[in-house]
């Protein structure tokens, strides 16, 4: 069974972080151990939150109890939410370790790219640097908004041609898929993703390539020679969601573990579940007079009802094309 170690924030109303990540894995098939980077009430766009920040020792102190207890059989890792840079160097501390051979992960590690704002605003080259040179090369998938791709490589996103061109600088740095999670276009009507990646073998093939490596024969090489570029579109609603970026990315590293070699369908099965989610919960705000941060929470577990996780509806996405 697929395993995830997810080290993402949390909340004890609402859903981001983990609260966003855990359920829809756990519906979709894997376990998941969830350690806190931070422990809030509720998410920031409350008028007020308390809580607590989890410090780097603490990270390590309970990684450590997890592998004096020898559990670190994790096929996957996900990483969300980073504090400080002392936190992300013990993630990345914790990535390494889960990559060394006795704990090789079948997909080490998924990136989702959320930093503190205070920590960009403050000292911004400092975390660019230290993400990009630590903990980026360690992933197989990053999915950030174009506010986070921009900062991690120090760039200015002015147009799709260009958007691609910072995906395939991720792809250089070793990551196999870049997911562009919203890209700034020229219309406010929808929200654009934007991905590349490399050519992967699916389950099957990379059963079939061991077997032939066992027997003495090589395999079939080569199998990064030409990239998949990709563009989906949704509709956007005219709503402010929150934790949307936690879930998508679960919802895309669950869909690439069923279907690795088939990365534009594994995003737009993701899209479409998330989709199917804000549309749940945008209708249910369009019934309450004056709808709070409370009322606007996602209706995530109303959505499993509804089939938006498990069976997602191709159809809600407006296009979904190679390129």
């Amino acid at each position: 069974m697929a395993r995830v170690l997810s080290i993402q924030s949390h909340v004890v109303h609402g859903y981001v972080g983990n609260k966003a990540a855990t359920f829809p894995l756990q519906v979709l098939g894997f376990e998941v151990d969830a350690i806190n980077s931070v422990q809030f009430s509720n998410h920031t766009g409350y008028s007020q939150v308390k809580g607590t920040k989890q410090t780097a020792e603490e990270l390590w102190d309970l990684f450590s109890g997890l592998e004096h207890n020898d559990l670190l059989s994790y096929t996957h890792i996900l990483t969300g939410y980073v504090g400080s840079a002392e936190f992300l160097s013990t993630v990345v501390r914790i990535v390494r370790k889960l990559k060394e051979p006795a704990h090789q992960l079948a997909l080490p590690h998924h990136y989702n790219n959320k930093v503190n704002p205070d920590i960009v605003t403050q000292s911004s080259e400092t975390m660019a640097n230290s993400t990009s040179q630590q903990l980026i090369p360690l992933a197989d998938i990053v999915t950030p908004n174009q506010f986070e791709l921009e900062m991690i490589l120090e760039c200015d996103i002015k147009s799709e041609a260009m958007a691609f061109e910072a995906l395939q600088r991720c792809l250089a740095l070793g990551i196999k898929h870049a997911v562009l999670t919203s890209f700034h276009g020229d219309t406010r009507e929808r929200i654009t993703l934007l991905g590349c990646a490399h050519p992967q073998r699916s389950k099957e093939q990379a059963e079939a390539a061991q077997g032939s490596t066992a027997d003495g024969d090589g395999g079939d090489g080569d199998v990064t020679s030409e990239l998949t570029r990709y563009r989906l579109t949704v509709p956007r609603f005219d709503f402010y969601f929150t934790g949307t970026g936690d879930l998508l990315s679960a919802l895309i590293l669950a869909r690439t573990w069923e279907a690795p070699a088939d990365p534009m369908t594994a995003v737009a099965k993701a899209a479409a579940s998330l989709q199917g989610v804000c549309q749940h919960t945008y209708e249910y705000c369009r019934h309450v007079e004056a709808p709070t941060a409370r009322h606007k929470e996602l209706r995530l577990i109303q959505s499993k009802h509804q089939d938006h996780i498990e069976s997602p509806d191709l159809n809600l996405l407006r296009e979904c094309e190679k390129l």
